[in-house]
């Protein structure tokens, strides 16, 4: 008699195998949403419960492309099913209207994807091989933000921005609690930064430190009498004689434990003793949602194959081993920063 497979009890491994072959086919998975979202698909779903004749109509698909898209939305819980009917679920309603998932969503495609074949290579060689195809002759990701192609670019500023932004408010507060002299703010990026702060107080001096193609970018944009550049490479320059506050934001993620340690020395060797430093980060181990925690390590990955094949997402933990090593104490701790649990360390010698 030939054995028949009946599905009973589903033990753990059974599970287990399950959850593997998601991470196995999940590259297909993101294309498919991806497909989903251009075709409208889940936009028209959101509305309409419908057939897949329905889809086809009204979004302008194939048979193929309708029936295989839905099926593999149903598979990954995307869309629910109710005899011939197709709705959306609460994950296809994240991709349409939770801004979090769609610049999350964007930054991956546009930015990460292409590059991520070369993460085993990346951290062999401690290069962000990801990013040959873009960046061309320019030694990081950072130095080439404003040359690279239009979706890349545009994804990568809304992702930077999408998460920074949301601090500064706060940020401020406590900044201008001590009334520094100064401020500043280095890997300033485009300068939101600096348009906040010089809006909030209209009497502080503001510098802005960053890599030199970044800051005669920001030069183009940023008209303000108390405001001065300084084009420097963290790593390979002296800093400006600093005396104040320094801020920085999302900025030491961007580099290893020893760069981090070096930056934050040549800070200290150029600052006046009642100086103090202001690091914002989203710390790995300071976070409420699993989610936050998920994002997070994920954009390490990030980091090596596309940025500098070197950093990572770093826990309070370590990084305040880090500022430490550097000859710094941590004078207070700000936490729940923002809507995204940010970390605000206020550090000096």
């Amino acid at each position: 008699m030939k054995y028949r497979r009946i599905k009973r009890h589903v033990s753990p491994q059974v599970r287990a195998l399950a959850e593997a072959q998601k991470i196995a086919f999940a590259p297909l998975t993101f294309q498919a949403v991806g497909a989903m979202l251009k075709f409208g698909i889940l936009e028209f779903l959101d509305e309409n419960p419908s057939t897949v004749e329905q889809v086809i109509e009204n979004c302008g698909v194939s048979k193929y492309t309708a029936e295989t898209l839905l099926e593999v939305a149903y598979a990954a819980g995307l869309v629910l099913k109710i005899g011939d009917v197709y709705s959306n679920s609460l994950v296809a309603s994240a991709f349409l209207h939770n801004e979090m998932t769609r610049v999350n969503f964007n930054f991956v495609k546009d930015v990460c994807y292409l590059g991520a074949s070369e993460l085993s290579d990346s951290f062999e060689n401690k290069e962000p091989l990801g990013c040959k195809n873009f960046v061309g002759d320019y030694e990081t990701i950072y130095n080439a933000l404003h040359s690279l192609p239009k979706d890349m670019k545009k994804s990568w500023f809304e992702f930077d921005h999408f998460y920074s932004d949301r601090c500064f408010d706060e940020v401020l507060n406590i900044i201008f609690e001590s009334s520094p002299s100064q401020i500043f703010d280095i890997g300033g990026n485009t300068g939101k930064f600096e348009r906040a702060c010089l809006e909030y107080n209209k009497n502080c001096t503001l510098n802005m430190i960053d890599l030199p193609e970044n800051i005669e970018e920001a030069k183009k944009h940023l008209n303000y009498d108390r405001l001065k550049f300084f084009g420097v490479n963290v790593l390979k320059n002296q800093m400006p004689e600093i005396s104040g506050a320094v801020f920085m934001s999302q900025f030491l993620d961007c580099f290893s434990e020893e760069q981090i340690v070096s930056i934050l020395s040549n800070i200290k060797n150029s600052m006046t003793s009642d100086t103090k430093i202001f690091i914002l980060e989203p710390f790995t181990d300071r976070q409420l949602f699993d989610g936050a925690v998920y994002s997070l390590v994920h954009i390490s990955l990030y980091f090596t194959c596309m940025a500098n094949g070197v950093s990572k997402m770093y826990s309070e933990k370590r990084m305040l081993e880090l500022v430490e090593k550097a000859g710094l104490k941590l004078y207070k701790r700000h936490e729940n920063i923002g809507v995204h649990d940010y970390t605000l360390l206020e550090c000096g010698v």
